[in-house]
């Protein structure tokens, strides 16, 4: 069923599908990379995690009406997803104010948002992954004006189901990152993977970090906290 490496990035090689063009196979990798790749490390099982985390989100979130390219998984590393061509914008949807925006714009962490601000990045790992307006988004991509307000709205609706899907398992989301692509037919959909890499997860009574931040700040152990995460979901089954 696996065909060839089709491309390889910093969390996820990419397979084509044997004699099928319009799905490709997410094999989830090892590492780890904070700062726009400056830091790296490699946890031996962080790919399973990423995986299945990711799987369940994406399969509540279908249960909710949210169109995505994610079809099943297929193993404790591996998903079959819909063929996709990413649109090179990163959507940012902050709760609760941590991470850049509090060096950018000088907020408090934890400072609520409400309602939660939504910003655009323009993906480019030379460029650093700048912030840009939505001016910037209809310059330097294909999307059309209809579509990136679609995005940004559809982007604020998938909050409200993470909200609901991590506070039933006793963790807050402070703010996540959402990556769109055009499937086959052209429609614009969910793409990439939702999981502690993308989000900012704090426990709700202790207030303690349940993502990547622990390997970004060297706070803690990261596989021990995402093997916490996965076991809260298959829990709460």
């Amino acid at each position: 069923m696996k065909g060839d490496l089709l491309y390889e990035g910093k969390a996820k090689k990419v397979f084509k599908v044997e004699n099928n063009d319009t799905h490709l196979i997410l094999s989830y990798k090892n590492d780890a990379t904070a700062f726009n790749g400056e830091k790296k490390a490699s946890f031996q099982g962080k790919g399973r995690y990423n995986n299945l985390i990711s799987s369940k989100v994406f399969e509540y979130l279908h249960g909710k009406g949210v169109t995505s390219h994610f079809e099943r998984c297929l193993n404790d590393t591996e998903q079959l997803v819909q063929r996709t061509t990413i649109i090179p914008l990163e959507v940012v949807v902050r709760n609760i104010a941590a991470g850049s925006i509090t060096r950018r714009l000088d907020f408090e962490e934890k400072t609520p948002f409400n309602p939660p601000l939504v910003e655009l990045f323009y993906k480019n790992d030379e460029l650093g992954d700048p912030l840009i307006n939505d001016d910037h988004a209809l310059r330097l991509t294909d999307i059309t004006e209809q579509e990136l307000q679609q995005v940004k709205k559809d982007a604020l609706a998938v909050n409200q189901h993470l909200q609901t899907f991590f506070k039933e398992v006793g963790l807050a989301i402070a703010d996540f990152k959402l990556e769109f692509g055009r499937n086959v037919d052209g429609a614009i959909v969910l793409s990439d993977e939702v999981s502690p890499d993308t989000c900012r997860l704090w426990d709700i009574t202790t207030g303690e970090k349940m993502d990547k931040d622990v390997f970004r700040e060297g706070t803690g152990d990261l596989l021990q906290v995402y093997d916490n995460i996965l076991k809260r979901l298959e829990a709460a089954k």
